[in-house]
């Protein structure tokens, strides 16, 4: 499904993605599946990746608060893997009940780690995403298939850290940010993407990954077929490592598959709610 978003909307919004809230037709009243899950539904918790916020996630988050499911998107910081799992996993202790806890890209990384030990979350949804293992850095990971154009995309920002270390942050280059990261949303959309994004700290793809809860949690996968910045191989490899339970291949899909098809996503979503509840 393709997406459907008016300038005015998204300029109404003030966010860049914040129009994927109308990408594509609503499903129609909680279906008999949701309905029989009621009062056990899991909270529904969307992690963005690198250059993002959590507007990317608006089309997903209508359609999952329209089935009934409790749904938060945090801020993922984007300044180190593990100041942003620790962070997350604070967001997740905060959460009564059952989690199902969902990662794009980067943010697949920072799932993987914040969910260590964290009884409560149920099942680990990735959607285009990183999905590492222990020891592992995502600089390295980039490059184990052909593909991404990520990388040469980028622009280095340095910036000075709390206690005056310097770092660097990445940014999307304008002339190069709609086909690296979202070539299948119209041209205004991606433009205003590009102008909102946030910048993302080169220490994400050399922290190590200190722990893999996909080896004790459930996962469930969506692969976006012309992703450009995580090449599609990849995200297969990881998916069958990781022994995920239902693969999800979306035809003609950008790096940011949760937007242009927020429908596949939410069902992807739902699937891993259902069965782990």
């Amino acid at each position: 499904m393709g997406p459907d978003i008016t300038r005015r909307r998204v300029l109404a919004t003030g966010a860049a993605a914040a129009g994927t809230a109308a990408l594509g037709t609503l499903s129609s009243p909680a279906s008999a599946a949701d309905r029989s899950s009621a009062g056990a539904r899991p909270t529904i918790v969307l992690v963005h990746g690198g250059f993002a916020d959590a507007s990317c996630w608006s089309g997903v988050i209508e359609r999952l608060q329209h089935a009934g499911y409790p749904t938060i998107a945090p801020a993922n910081p984007l300044r180190s893997l593990p100041t942003d799992a620790a962070y997350l996993a604070s967001v997740l202790q905060s959460v009564s009940g059952p989690i199902v806890l969902v990662g794009h890209s980067y943010g697949g990384a920072v799932i993987t780690n914040a969910a260590a030990g964290i009884p409560n979350v149920k099942a680990l949804v990735y959607i285009a995403a990183f999905v590492p293992d222990e020891g592992e850095q995502l600089g390295a990971l980039i490059n184990k298939f052909p593909g991404s154009i990520i990388q040469a995309a980028t622009r280095p920002v340095p910036y000075p850290g709390p206690d005056g270390t310097p770092g660097t942050d990445l940014y999307l280059q304008a002339d190069k940010f709609r086909a690296a990261f979202a070539a299948d949303l119209p041209v205004a959309t991606t433009r205003l993407m590009q102008a909102t994004q946030r910048p993302f700290s080169t220490a994400c793809f050399s922290d190590v990954t200190t722990a893999a809860a996909w080896h004790t949690i459930p996962s469930w996968g969506l692969v976006a077929d012309t992703d450009k910045a995580i090449p599609p191989a990849l995200q297969h490899f990881f998916y069958e490592r990781s022994g995920a339970r239902k693969t999800v291949e979306v035809p003609g899909a950008s790096h940011v598959a949760m937007m242009s098809h927020p429908g596949t996503t939410a069902r992807l979503v739902k699937d891993a709610a259902h069965a782990t509840a």
